[in-house]
């Protein structure tokens, strides 16, 4: 009796085991998905280049803040000036001070032929 308990405990404790290393084995595996990382005062983000999933990393800016802020882009061009971001609908003076020093806006660079 005691050399069978003993048997089927081994065996639960190499199952265990290799469940372990097939869940190991599995976030090797997995692709990494990284998330845009937040710009920061000493890298702020391009607004002119800026992609949605980038915009979404500012404070208090979600998906249909940041769909807004491209289509402004694409309408009314590229931003002069960071303030300009207050001409988009839900982003007002308090969400601007939010985000103010982590926004710049730069020319975009165009290829020359």
């Amino acid at each position: 009796m005691l050399r069978r308990h003993s048997l089927i405990s081994a065996l639960a404790l190499v199952a265990c085991l290799a469940a372990g290393v097939a869940v190991e084995a599995q976030d090797q595996t997995a692709p990494a998905t990284k998330k845009p990382t937040a710009p920061t005062a000493a890298a702020p983000l391009n607004l002119n280049t800026a992609t949605a999933a980038q915009l979404e990393t500012l404070p208090g800016i979600g998906p249909a803040v940041a769909a807004r802020i491209l289509e402004h882009r694409q309408k009314n061009g590229n931003f002069k000036k960071v303030e300009e971001l207050m001409n988009v609908k839900g982003i007002g003076e308090k969400a601007f001070l939010k985000i103010k020093a982590l926004v710049s806006v730069s020319p975009v660079k165009t290829s020359e032929k």
